[in-house]
């Protein structure tokens, strides 16, 4: 079986779309739906207004975190301002996917920098991770299905890919 080592290790940001001098509010057209949390945490101002609210150290902590996050969503989507509403999205998905993450294995960590980047072992985690991960799961799943959500994506990757 083939090795696989993380992705971050021969990333190319010149050829990434997402790109951290645009304000994506200002010039929505240069924004791209991409898969799954793509360019979450470099489009301005969405990642300073919502990465401030994301937070799943604690089952309660994942709670109010993600109702925050989701009003963001909500409020993007009443303003038809469908870039807030996907970076909404991308922050709850990513709830899950690094609540997850520390779960699965301790600190976080599922790589071995010092060993060729081998897969740690999974399962020494922490159980309360995973309780916060199933509260953004929930939530992220939510904004996921939102009729109105749903319709603006389509036409926003019909529009721009």
């Amino acid at each position: 079986m083939k090795q696989r080592k993380p992705s971050y290790l021969n990333f190319d940001k010149t050829h990434y779309p997402w790109k951290p001098d645009i304000n994506y509010r200002e010039q929505p057209d240069q924004y791209r739906v991409g898969k799954g949390e793509q360019g979450v945490l470099i489009c301005e101002p969405y990642k300073s207004e919502i990465g401030k609210l994301w937070r799943f150290k604690t089952p309660d902590i994942a709670t109010h975190s993600s109702e925050e996050i989701f009003k963001c969503f909500v409020q993007y989507l009443s303003i038809n301002d469908f870039v807030g509403a996907d970076m909404a999205r991308k922050f709850l998905q990513m709830g899950y996917t690094r609540a997850r993450r520390y779960a699965n294995y301790k600190g976080g960590k599922k790589y071995d920098k010092d060993h060729n980047y081998a897969e740690l072992a999974r399962g020494t985690g922490e159980e309360e991770k995973a309780v916060a991960a199933a509260i953004f799961y929930k939530q992220w799943k939510l904004a996921e299905a939102d009729q109105q959500y749903k319709q603006m994506k389509a036409d926003w990757k019909k529009r721009y890919g």
